[in-house]
């Protein structure tokens, strides 16, 4: 987490915007969009399993199409995924 909230500071030049997603998403002060795709994100990372029509539903209200929706889920899925390469492997320990 600590380096992807350092690379969002330093490509949005916002160390205020990269501490409050670090600490708490949900209390930042994010667009209805942004909100969504990180709620989206989150639930992906923590229960994929309980991925449902209603969560997609909830991206399309806030304007992503089916290829913002698809993008999303890909991204987040790759980062899961290398993360655990990552830490199966022992990098940065």
């Amino acid at each position: 987490m600590e380096s992807h909230s350092e690379f969002l500071r330093r490509v949005t030049l916002d160390a205020e915007l990269a501490a409050a997603l670090r600490q708490d998403h949900t209390r930042a002060c994010l667009s209805d969009q942004d909100r969504a795709m990180l709620d989206h994100a989150l639930k992906l990372t923590e229960e994929p399993a309980r991925i449902i029509p209603e969560d997609l539903d909830r991206l399309r209200r806030v304007g992503f199409d089916d290829r913002g929706i698809l993008q999303i889920t890909l991204i987040a899925s790759w980062f899961n995924y290398i993360n655990r390469v990552a830490d199966g492997l022992g990098v940065g320990k």
